[in-house]
């Protein structure tokens, strides 16, 4: 005789709701030494901006110590922030200490 087994109904109604990751932010801070010139190139090479939005951001991070220049996932601001720092220190400012542009990955809010 065969036997029967009983399964217990499936609960189809689940909501499950995907969260999504917040925004991180770009940060660029004020530094005295790489040039404006320098930082204008930099976020023009990195993030493809015209002259204007770059000299309004460089501009932004030297009168308030810093400056969102990027918004979006955390992977693309993290290899955003890579960029800026791997082009160095502004050439004609080495003599005098220059190093990368200072920039740092933060969550929005």
């Amino acid at each position: 005789m065969a036997t029967t087994t009983a399964f217990p109904e499936l609960d189809t109604d689940t909501n499950t709701a995907t969260r999504r990751q917040p925004p991180y932010a770009v940060i660029l801070h004020n530094d005295d030494i790489n040039s404006m010139d320098w930082v204008i190139l930099v976020l023009r090479k990195v993030f493809g901006y015209t002259v204007e939005k770059c000299y309004d951001l460089m501009i932004d991070a030297h009168e308030t110590g810093c400056s969102p220049v990027w918004v979006g996932s955390m992977e693309v601001a993290e290899l955003k922030a890579d960029q800026m720092m791997s082009c160095g220190a502004d050439p004609s400012a080495k003599n005098r200490g220059a190093e990368p542009l200072r920039v740092t990955v933060e969550p929005t809010e």
